[in-house]
């Protein structure tokens, strides 16, 4: 499959590199260590807030790097959780008196490096938690997860923490604002093609021309079901019901509704998607009063598509309509 892309390994330093040159005057980068920082930080007055994981789910985690989001992000390769000290000198550079917050999507190798960062972060004086995100609702536990997966809802957590430390709060009341939206945020999606790692140079799994699967993890893990395409009102239901059924969402609810693309499904087919769901919801009495339709949480150049629900209440609606600034868009 053809790419725009020079060796393989370089892949990730070189997408950070522009990422870098595109945004001078808010982004520094270290090669080193795979940074991504702000230019202001750290700031004493606020909580730091860093993310890592695997690259190749941009704009999740180095695009959104910036004020009421991230304050600095340490990728790893292609799917591949970030080294140990990758993570703890991101929370060297952006410590400060008020703290730093760890954030993690549940997969095995990105908590194992993360809570061996936080351990020896704490060894050197930095104030320093960690927060696990899980709202994938398609399978408890995988070969990569003990547990529930870290998906596209990961936004919603960083989203609202962000807020909460661009207001001033303390880290303990920031842990429990993450936890409690976590706690309301869920996620399930589908996968029509497999995607291409740059390493790999073809698909990382075979799915038929006339196939789905359901459930689908954000590198490609296997879901709840592989199944004959079905139209989309259909794929829908089947996505929206596990999701619904899960808190569960009930009639009276208002929910923040995003439906996120996997890297390849234009943004036509997100919209359709939303409508369907937006009317599916609201038959049920379900309100969603924010939207979100696009990329934030991909697989590379994977067709397919992930629904997320977030419970609101007056907490989190102030969060997530609490101003933001990122290099791919103004919140």
């Amino acid at each position: 499959m053809k790419k725009f892309i020079n060796d393989p390994k370089a892949f990730v330093p070189e997408m950070l590199k522009g990422l870098a040159l595109a945004n001078p005057d808010t982004l520094t980068y270290d090669p080193k260590y795979n940074l991504i920082v702000r230019a202001d930080a750290p700031n004493n007055d606020k909580v730091s807030i860093i993310q890592g994981s695997g690259s190749g789910h941009e704009p999740a985690h180095v695009m959104i790097v910036g004020k009421g989001m991230l304050d600095a992000a340490c990728p790893g390769d292609v799917f591949a959780a970030p080294p140990t000290d990758f993570v703890v000198e991101a929370a060297r550079r952006v410590k400060s008196d008020k703290g730093v917050l760890l954030l993690v999507n549940n997969y095995t190798g990105d908590k194992m490096a993360f809570e061996m960062a936080e351990e020896l972060a704490a060894a050197e004086g930095i104030k320093v938690r960690t927060l696990f995100i899980d709202d994938d609702v398609a399978v408890k536990d995988s070969l990569y997860t003990i547990g529930r997966r870290g998906v596209a809802g990961n936004f919603f957590v960083i989203k609202a923490v962000g807020a909460a430390a661009e207001a001033g709060k303390d880290l303990d009341e920031i842990v429990r604002i993450g936890e409690k939206v976590n706690a309301v945020t869920r996620t399930m999606g589908v996968a029509l093609t497999a995607c291409t790692p740059p390493a790999k140079g073809e698909p990382l799994f075979e799915i038929r021309d006339d196939e789905i699967e359901v459930g689908i993890g954000i590198h490609g893990e296997p879901g709840r079901a592989r199944q004959k395409w079905v139209p989309a009102n259909e794929i829908v239901d089947l996505l929206l019901e596990p999701i619904v059924s899960d808190i569960p969402y009930s009639s009276g609810d208002d929910v923040a509704l995003m439906v996120n693309g996997l890297g390849g499904t234009p943004i036509s087919e997100l919209y359709l998607l939303y409508g369907i769901a937006h009317e599916k919801l609201a038959a049920q009495g379900i309100t969603p009063t924010r939207s979100y339709v696009g990329e934030y949480c991909t697989s590379l150049d994977m067709a397919g598509a992930s629904i997320t629900l977030v419970k609101l209440d007056d907490e989190i609606r102030e969060l997530l309509e609490a101003p933001a600034e990122i290099p791919i868009r103004t919140f």
